[in-house]
């Protein structure tokens, strides 16, 4: 599956160049790691985002998100934003700094 170059662009954009992130080619995406945990990826033309359990359900009321079912079995603590949710930078960048967030508050790989 191919994934937006575009979009993965403004990620990089947004995360600047912060030493601790690497890219990854997962999913049949392009995953952002923090100190090789996942904190965003894109898949198509959506964003993956690493929330964490407890932030589950309050992510998913968003607008434009859906459980993150890769498997068949939907991962808790990961939410898929659909691109229409993305357009603007300004909703980006709150999923892709909550990833970021998210994935910084764990101990490096």
């Amino acid at each position: 599956m191919a994934y937006d170059e575009g979009l993965a662009e403004r990620i990089r954009t947004r995360l600047g160049a912060d030493p601790a992130i690497s890219e990854k080619r997962m999913f049949g995406g392009l995953a952002f790691l923090h100190e090789g945990n996942m904190a965003v990826g894109v898949i198509g033309d959506e964003l993956m985002v690493r929330v964490g359990p407890d932030a589950t359900d309050a992510a998913l009321a968003r607008p434009g998100t859906r459980a993150f079912d890769f498997t068949g079995r939907p991962m808790r603590g990961w939410v898929v934003v659909a691109a229409f949710a993305l357009s603007e930078d300004s909703g980006l960048h709150a999923w892709t700094d909550r990833g970021y967030a998210f994935a910084a508050g764990l101990p490096p790989k």
